[in-house]
């Protein structure tokens, strides 16, 4: 993870925390052509996981994990993220593993971040 994946992991951390009262406790980014994908561990608050220890808990987080999340994004665009790569945000494809808290989501730019902000070896 470079320094601007970096960058961007504390970005997705901190948006998440202004507009669900909690972020990941741990972000790993990796620039990919036009996404962003972040790893994200740490997800779920002790209520959260309370509740996935029933079933319907789980379809229940699972949609508010998945739907709600991207939603939120629709509804509040990432402007610091926009800010920060000079790139319009596009979409949002997400998914969480409740049972081991970890979840995964692609920000799709409308520009090649990988080429734009990769650092040569």
């Amino acid at each position: 993870m470079n320094k601007y994946e970096a960058e961007f992991s504390n970005l997705v951390r901190s948006f998440r925390k202004k507009h669900m009262g909690k972020g990941p406790s741990k972000v790993s980014t990796t620039f990919c052509k036009n996404w962003a994908i972040c790893e994200m561990e740490g997800n779920l608050s002790p209520v959260e996981k309370f509740i996935a220890t029933a079933d319907e808990g789980k379809q229940m987080l699972r949609a508010a994990r998945t739907e709600m999340v991207k939603d939120m994004y629709r509804k509040n665009p990432p402007a610091e993220m926009e800010e920060f790569l000079q790139c319009k945000f596009l979409d949002l494809f997400v998914d969480i593993d409740l049972e081991r808290d970890f979840g995964m989501s692609i920000f799709v730019f409308d520009e090649d971040i990988e080429a734009k902000f990769s650092i040569k070896k």
